[in-house]
């Protein structure tokens, strides 16, 4: 149940057994539910059984939490392998939902939930837009997509368990996106970042300040964001912006989100999710608070647990006290993925590190793409980002933008790099996850 509570005059809402549990109480309940969890995978699921056995564990070696880095690591891989319900562990006969992958780059993966996965599911769903400040009778407009991405089904019936009145307009049809948060007042805009910017900038071109308008609260996910576009979100919708995770491997959306007492760091669900950080070079767990990429292991769900899921982001956890009382670990931003990383001339570079150096600088719209390609031998990249349209547009000062901006990248990051400064409406623009990186290669 979710309860009402103001603490020091900040209102928020929480499930305050659960959310704020000591760090003792977390760890004895993650080593109970694990211990079921992991039995139920090694009875039910073929490709776990297999995993353990040739590991040399079993479920009955976990005595405390800590002692998961003992088993194997699973792989989006092991969904494609075992495609279509091969990493189920119940029949399909008892699913109540599947949802899958776009599989564009080959198979899809297919993740299933029985009807109480579900429930947890509008749960811990529900406690995240509470955590970001979304309040029952809220007027919610989901830009999320609806189908078999988990992103607006998830978003969906999160805001009704919350008591929410949901909009669920999905993506695209942007005009119409911005006559509806008009018209319907809502008070909280689900979507992905790069698609709130998208509502904005069509808002503008249609005469309408969203600022003005009473949505005061952006969830958004499903891609990694800078904090530089956060500010810019903030100022051209006038919201809060919220930053909310997950995976369809996992969960779906609502494996963890930032409150908006200090939207710093996302409070991971820990009585749902084990959290760890390993060293992606030798797989090593990591210490509280060293960067590394982010394991996920599920401790409730019933048709489709996950042991140690390499989810490839990188990040890092934080365990210190937030100011809005919860005590679970936090997820300090996700600024890529370790399969995302490009290597440019033997520099490491991450698409959020070129966002942080575009978003803001002076008489440029935030919006871009990076482009990969060969030079010789060698890895290259260029740059496409776009011009705000009050800014100078003629040939000279377009060379000029593009040289400043390969001046910033270069100071800032470290690489050099080619960079084409467009006219406005020079860069696609998204009605879901953006695509920031085109290899050419």
């Amino acid at each position: 149940m979710l309860h009402a509570t103001t603490t020091n005059e900040l209102d928020f809402m929480f499930d305050s057994v659960a959310e704020t549990m000591s760090r003792r109480e977390i760890a004895d309940l993650q080593a109970t539910r694990l211990r079921v969890m992991l039995q139920r995978a090694y009875d039910h699921v073929p490709h776990y059984k297999a995993a353990f056995d040739r590991a040399g564990v079993l479920p009955s070696d976990l005595k405390t939490a800590a002692d998961i880095r003992h088993f194997p690591f699973t792989l989006k891989t092991d969904l494609r392998d075992n495609y279509p319900f091969g990493m189920f562990a119940v029949p399909l006969s008892d699913m109540g939902r599947l949802h899958a992958s776009s599989g564009t780059t080959g198979k899809p993966t297919v993740v299933g939930y029985t009807l109480d996965d579900v429930h947890r599911w509008s749960e811990l769903m529900a406690r995240s837009m509470a955590a970001a400040g979304i309040r029952p009778g809220d007027v919610l407009h989901n830009a999320y997509g609806y189908g078999l991405f988990t992103g607006g089904l998830g978003a969906h019936y999160g805001a009704e368990k919350l008591g929410c009145v949901v909009v669920p307009v999905s993506g695209g049809g942007t005009e119409r996106q911005v006559t509806l948060l008009k018209d319907f007042g809502a008070r909280a805009l689900c979507s992905t970042p790069s698609y709130a910017l998208n509502i904005a900038e069509v808002a503008e071109g249609m005469g309408v300040d969203i600022a003005k308008l009473p949505v005061r609260r952006g969830l958004f996910g499903a891609e990694p964001w800078s904090n530089e576009l956060r500010r810019e979100l903030d100022r051209r919708l006038g919201v809060k912006s919220v930053d909310i995770y997950g995976l369809s491997e996992v969960m779906g959306p609502g494996v963890a989100c930032e409150c908006d007492v200090a939207t710093d760091g996302l409070h991971g669900w820990e009585d749902h999710f084990l959290f760890e950080v390993i060293d992606p070079e030798t797989l090593e767990p990591l210490p509280m608070g060293e960067t590394g990429e982010l394991v996920i292991t599920t401790l409730t769900k019933e048709a489709m647990p996950m042991v140690r899921y390499r989810t490839r982001d990188i990040t890092r956890l934080t365990d210190e006290p937030c100011r809005c009382g919860r005590t679970h670990v936090r997820i300090l931003r996700v600024d890529g993925r370790d399969d995302d990383m490009m290597i440019i001339r033997g520099v490491n570079v991450y698409p959020s590190q070129v966002e942080a150096v575009l978003v803001g600088l002076d008489g440029l719209a935030p919006h871009y793409q990076i482009r990969l390609f060969k030079e010789g031998a060698l890895d290259a990249m260029a740059v496409d980002v776009e011009v705000l349209p009050d800014a100078p547009q003629d040939a000279e000062a377009l060379t000029a933008a593009s040289r400043d901006v390969r001046h910033h990248i270069k100071s800032i990051i470290g690489v050099s790099c080619q960079v084409d400064v467009k006219k406005p409406g020079g860069i696609p623009r998204s009605e879901g996850k953006a695509v920031r990186v085109i290899d050419e290669r």
